[in-house]
């Protein structure tokens, strides 16, 4: 039993969904998952395991912003076995044509965060990228349950409330598609421990009309996101 995650050995699987809503990881678990079990409430941050399509997959909420996520993935990936994971996570869109609930798949990750130049020294900007098979999975999955899924890069920020909300408009000059807060840390991670990585998110702010979703919607209605994450998961 871990510090922050309080499963035994063998209770989570080595193809795990990872959302920073613990809700939202009780929802995926009550709606998608056969004889699903809560192995881990400490903190509140909720962790479940049950079977998908036959297959054992957990689902361990990751709290919000690199330094929580990555307390989680650390632990799932070097003390579980962990060898697949999906963020299934919320964004806010940077460009026009992104409308809310839209599905995107992040191939790569830009950060504003310290965490990787403390890791590199300052020597190298590290660049955070998906996991191909992963990624090429999801493309299928979504192309065969005609769910329209948007493919690009991200920026993963330490702040949710930026004083330099201008900058995202340079960010999608340069085909930066959404601003989330946890995808450069689990890339960064999957490649360190060797593990496979894909971040899926669904659009729950569109930041350039001002539209928002609602509390309940972010924690329980971004169905097409996690039906292509299940699929990919235990399919790639």
């Amino acid at each position: 039993m871990r510090t922050h995650i309080g499963a035994k050995p063998g209770e989570i699987a080595e193809r795990v969904l990872l959302p920073g809503d613990p809700l939202r990881a009780k929802w995926i678990a009550e709606t998608y998952l056969q004889d699903a079990r809560c192995y881990s409430t400490v903190r509140g941050m909720l962790g479940y395991t049950g079977h998908y399509q036959g297959v054992a997959v957990s689902v361990q909420g990751s709290g919000m912003g690199m330094p929580s996520a990555s307390i989680y993935l650390h632990e799932l990936l070097t003390e579980y076995g962990v060898r697949s994971v999906i963020r299934v996570g919320s964004c806010g869109a940077l460009i026009d044509d992104l409308d809310l609930r839209d599905v995107l798949a992040a191939n790569a990750a830009s950060t504003d965060s310290n965490m990787n130049r403390v890791r590199f020294s300052g020597l190298v900007d590290y660049a955070p990228v998906a996991d191909f098979r992963l990624l090429r999975a999801a493309v299928d999955v979504a192309e065969r349950r005609g769910i329209p899924l948007r493919i690009g890069p991200v920026l993963s920020t330490d702040a949710f409330y930026p004083d330099r909300p201008d900058l995202y408009d340079t960010l999608a000059d340069y085909g930066v598609l959404a601003v989330e807060m946890e995808t450069a840390a689990l890339y960064t991670l999957a490649a360190r421990f060797r593990c496979r990585a894909l971040a899926l998110l669904t659009v729950s702010d569109q930041l350039r009309t001002g539209e928002k979703s609602t509390t309940q919607e972010r924690e329980r209605c971004f169905d097409q996101m996690v039906q292509i994450a299940l699929d990919t998961i235990v399919e790639a």
